[in-house]
């Protein structure tokens, strides 16, 4: 597949590139990706909820009636999870949600993402940029020039520009990320991928190992 590189003021370099079809141009698989999805939304997760049950309740343990002759029901503690303020019965404990996937499989979701992506023609590269200050009004001006999709893009750098990521970070529907940290969640959840012209022999190189 053959795309053009772009300048940040929208017009064609002149300069064209070629995506692997090993990478970029698979058969899609939608079980790998729904496993890379689940896991990194998993890892998402602090795990820490907790809540206490009848033994870590701070109440009396004295018996709150007697055992016979009350007229109703037996009860032996305050704590239990049927009286209001008692212990929760089967609460969450905190655990660790993280799983294990096997590298391949990640490397084919990766594949499968960034193909719908090249299908959908959702892809756009652009010649590398650097912004001297953070400025979300320029950001946005070169996103307009591109003509990236505003319900969602996704940046990606061949390394971190701290100047860039600030540019972002107050867009709801703009991401910025340098190549090693592209998955399989963040192509997926956008409706542009805009690459810095590099970044696709990179991602070329990690998919074929």
């Amino acid at each position: 597949m053959e795309l053009s590189v772009y300048k940040i003021d929208g017009t064609e370099s002149g300069k064209k590139v070629t995506l692997n079809d090993a990478v970029f141009g698979i058969e899609p698989n939608d079980h790998a990706i729904y496993l890379d999805v689940k896991q990194y939304l998993a890892n998402q997760r602090q795990g820490t909820h907790k809540t206490k049950d009848r033994s870590e309740v701070a109440y009396s343990t004295k018996k709150i009636v007697r055992q016979k002759d009350s007229g109703g029901a037996r009860h032996g503690s305050i704590k239990s999870n049927i009286f209001v303020g008692g212990g929760r019965a089967f609460g969450p404990k905190p655990r660790d949600y993280s799983f294990k996937l096997n590298k391949k499989v990640k490397r084919l979701a990766r594949c499968s993402a960034l193909s719908y992506k090249a299908q959908e023609s959702a892809i756009t590269v652009v010649e590398p940029f650097t912004m001297e200050a953070p400025k979300t009004k320029e950001l946005i001006g070169i996103l307009n020039n591109i003509k990236a999709n505003s319900r969602g893009v996704l940046v990606v750098l061949p390394e971190n520009s701290n100047n860039i990521y600030l540019s972002s970070r107050n867009l709801e529907n703009v991401k910025v990320i340098t190549v090693n940290e592209l998955n399989t969640y963040d192509i997926m959840n956008a409706y542009t991928l805009v690459l810095t012209d590099g970044v696709q022999d990179v991602i070329q190189t990690q998919c074929a190992r």
